[in-house]
């Protein structure tokens, strides 16, 4: 026996007309020549619903006796006897009077399905298992009649019927939904319009989630694995790094740009089980995922690429997240494209965003040009570079044998340390090339030629890179730790000072405005009250016409300062914040000790009094 159809009318409050609207569907298919009757239909004494209801076949109702009570419910057993091809059956989430054959009428519902019946049946939402506390919490009314979510899901069709709050408060205060003892308290309560609003966006929301599922049932059924932009879906991939919750709030503000927009976080985990992540930090991120309002998966892969670009893809993504390699340039020269190239050259019609973030690069990265080194050394580097070179080859021309090979080339090895030592990577790698073409030409032969015969030749000439490389990478992390360290002592040179002139209860506020013009190298620091008032000032020369506009900054709610001179870097700007602060409390211990100075005398009258 083939199993009957079910179409279910979903509505998100009391009033907007699925029973309505049920009836006007029975009569519809009546008209087509269906055999359709209503089993059951609450009209609730609405006299639009029972119009709709006149020409429609009712079966009568079973009776019940409950302690004295005659109730009234579905009779089961009429319905089956009578066969009709589609039933009416309303309020799937009702509970059936005691006795009767099931506790639930959806349960009524499931065997009319099972003997071949179609039925069409009505539901709100706050009977909806999975969203009860959710509407209880928006209203303030618990509900305890609701239906599985699985129930309504194995329905064929889902109908929502929609109605904008406004027009359900007007058919509610016109009388169409209760009594009018009952309209002015429903009017202040549930069926106030943020309640209705969100109870609608829920419904709504409820039924664009099934039809989702749908979708992925067909594209799964049909083997379609092209991206189909119904949803915008941003996934968003962890490596459990710090750097994770960054990508998060990047993919949660593109989510957002869409209505409807779905946040996916994915962590990739090799088959082995094996992982280098910060569990901790993995669960913090995952915490923020929730917060988001998105959802968290683990997925296990052997190639952490493809397994992103086939999740995404299952998912039917429409936008990928990842963040930029962690990798050096060198490393990604060395072990080949990254997991983000390869992500991008397999995402097909995905979109891949690839986001910075603090932890870009940190692995092994060669010194930026501009490096830790000053000007002048690397300068010095490159004049080693260029006299050295031709100075000793001369030297090493003069005494050139056929067994000195060897003496030579440790010659210019030892050249391109010294240079490496001296001016960093840039003059090491201009002495590197510069010695080895200067090795063939001069000392190997076929002398007075550039020709390269031998490959030891083309290997000494990548070693003495590869020297340079190294020592200049090592040369410039010390220039940085060295600069680090000074710039750190400097810093916490200057905050011991102001620190100990506040301890020591100095006026504190000209060795601030000075030690802060002197710290940052400014022309000037001005230090004004919230009224202009100058309280201190500490120039080095005076402003010039053409001198840009002083940039003020800040000092709690008391002062500002006005900085005179070259703009302040990230770190200068770290520093400044500590010092407002300093200036903020210098400040407000001046203000104290006025006001104690001006109790003092009249503490001291109100003693003699």
């Amino acid at each position: 026996m083939t199993r009957g159809r079910l179409k279910v009318f979903l509505g998100a409050a009391p009033g907007v007309g699925k029973t309505y609207t049920m009836l006007e569907e029975g009569r519809r298919l009546l008209g087509e020549g269906r055999d359709v009757v209503v089993a059951i239909v609450e009209t609730h004494g609405r006299i639009a619903t029972e119009a709709m209801a006149d020409g429609l076949a009712v079966l009568p109702r079973r009776t019940v006796d409950h302690r004295g009570v005659r109730l009234t419910d579905l009779d089961l057993e009429g319905v089956l006897a009578r066969r009709p091809e589609i039933a009416l059956v309303d309020e799937l989430a009702h509970t059936n009077a005691p006795g009767t054959d099931y506790e639930k009428r959806w349960q009524d519902v499931e065997a009319l399905l099972d003997a071949g019946i179609n039925v069409l049946s009505t539901i709100n939402v706050q009977h909806i298992e999975s969203l009860n506390d959710v509407v209880e919490r928006i209203t303030g009314v618990p509900h305890r009649e609701t239906i599985p979510d699985e129930v309504l899901r194995r329905a064929d069709q889902v109908e929502v019927v929609d109605l904008a709050p406004e027009a359900l408060r007007g058919r509610l205060a016109d009388g169409c939904i209760y009594p009018s003892g009952r309209i002015d308290a429903a009017l202040s309560n549930y069926f106030r319009v943020g309640n209705l609003t969100a109870l609608r966006e829920l419904a709504l929301l409820w039924l664009a989630d099934e039809v989702d599922s749908a979708l992925q049932r067909y594209r799964s059924e049909q083997g379609i694995d092209d991206k189909w932009e119904a949803r915008e879906r941003v996934v968003v991939a962890l490596t459990g790094g710090p750097e994770g919750r960054t990508l998060l709030r990047r993919g949660a503000r593109i989510a957002s740009r869409s209505a409807g927009g779905q946040l996916l976080a994915v962590h990739v985990t090799n088959q082995d089980g094996l992982r280098d992540a910060d569990p901790a930090e993995l669960a913090a991120q995952r915490g923020l995922v929730q917060k988001l309002g998105g959802t968290y998966y683990e997925v296990v892969g052997d190639q952490t690429s493809k397994a992103l670009v086939d999740f995404a893809k299952g998912a039917n993504a429409s936008q990928l997240v990842i963040g930029v390699s962690r990798r050096s340039r060198l490393a990604a020269l060395l072990t080949g494209p990254g997991i983000g190239a390869t992500v991008i050259r397999e995402s097909g019609e995905i979109d891949v965003h690839m986001v910075t973030h603090a932890a870009a690069g940190r692995r092994f990265a060669l010194p930026h040009p501009g490096g830790a080194l000053s000007w002048r050394r690397r300068a010095l580097g490159a004049l080693v570079a260029l006299v050295g070179g031709p100075l000793l080859t001369l030297l090493l021309t003069i005494f050139r044998s056929e067994e000195s090979i060897t003496g030579d080339v440790l010659s210019y090895q030892l050249l391109v340390i010294v240079v490496a030592l001296i001016g960093g990577i840039w003059p090491a790698l201009f002495a590197a090339v510069l010695s080895g073409l200067t090795l063939d030409f001069f000392f190997i032969d076929p002398v007075r030629t550039l020709t390269i015969g031998e490959p030891a030749h083309f290997t000494a000439l990548i070693l003495y890179i590869v020297n340079a490389v190294l020592v200049s990478y090592v040369v410039d992390q010390a220039a940085r730790r060295t600069r680090a360290a000074s710039r750190a002592a400097a810093e916490s040179e200057l905050l011991a000072t102001i620190a100990g002139g506040v301890l020591r209860g100095q006026d504190t506020l000209r060795a601030l405005v000075t030690r802060t013009r002197e710290a940052f190298g400014l022309d000037a620091v001005r230090l004004r009250g919230v009224d202009g008032t100058l309280l201190s000032e500490a120039t080095s020369q005076p402003p010039s016409p053409g001198q840009a506009e002083a940039v003020t900054v800040p000092v709690g709610e008391r002062a500002v300062l006005e900085l005179d001179g070259r703009p302040l870097a990230a770190a200068d700007r770290r520093l400044l914040a500590v010092i407002t602060t300093q200036v903020d409390t210098a400040l407000e211990y001046r203000d104290l000790s006025r006001a104690a100075s001006e109790v003092g005398p009249l503490a001291e009258a109100d003693r003699v009094r």
